[in-house]
């Protein structure tokens, strides 16, 4: 498929109206995204879910054009639920809204089948055009990121943030801790068992050069809520 970034601004309104599923575990923001949509001759709402598992079922019975999902719900994860869509409703879209950095996620949830991906601080039309750039087949990234992989070519630079370390996994794990789940919650949650948890936690203090237990839980909560920056707390 074609990319995009947010520098080819004339992408061209769909005469009919197309169906959005929006996937937000804030009724504030599935709100406001809702009102802006609406306000739009060629876009509508469709449904709105909260948790991962509500996201599934809408998509099954509502048959959206395209699903806005972010990567942090109240049950669920947002790169589980891009993976799982992609692989059982392959003509389903995706675009990821989320405060987390593009630079992080972005690559790891196109690789699992996401079209585009949008941080939350970007402007009301940037939005927009995203969703019509997705529904016209399109992958959608900022410019500043399309010009970073540009750039990059075949020789990837060395990455700078340590979270770049992390597997699809570690950062889920990471996530969980931020919010305040325990490793038994976390097991559950992502079908393993606490053992593998624990391994994982392990694994992400030696990548973040992290040495004990409590540092984990402020930087993950740092990094959860969107005040991590490139080095670890000391």
């Amino acid at each position: 498929m074609e990319l995009v970034s947010a520098a080819n601004s004339n992408a061209t309104a769909v005469p009919l109206r197309r169906r959005v599923l929006i996937v937000d575990d804030h009724p504030i923001v599935r709100q406001g995204i809702k009102r802006m949509i609406e306000s739009e001759i060629d876009l509508e709402v469709c449904g709105e879910s909260a948790t991962e598992s509500q996201a599934r079922r809408a998509i099954r019975e509502l048959n959206p054009d395209i699903v806005i999902v972010d990567l942090a719900l109240q049950e669920g994860d947002g790169l589980e639920l891009v993976r799982d869509v992609h692989a059982h409703h392959p003509d389903v879209p995706m675009l990821v809204l989320s405060m987390h950095d593009e630079a992080i996620y972005a690559e790891r949830l196109l690789a699992e089948g996401a079209s585009g991906y949008i941080m939350k601080q970007a402007a009301a039309d940037q939005l927009l055009f995203a969703l019509r750039s997705v529904l016209a087949g399109r992958i959608y990234l900022s410019e500043a990121l399309s010009q970073t992989l540009r750039r990059q070519g075949d020789s990837p630079a060395a990455n700078s943030n340590p979270v770049e370390r992390l597997s699809n996994r570690e950062l889920q794990v990471l996530n969980l801790v931020g919010r305040g789940v325990s490793s038994r919650e976390i097991a559950e949650d992502l079908g393993l068992s606490v053992k593998t948890v624990e391994s994982h936690r392990q694994s992400i203090k030696r990548k973040l050069h992290l040495a004990t237990n409590a540092l984990l839980l402020q930087y993950a909560i740092n990094w959860f809520t969107g005040k991590s920056r490139r080095t670890p707390p000391l």
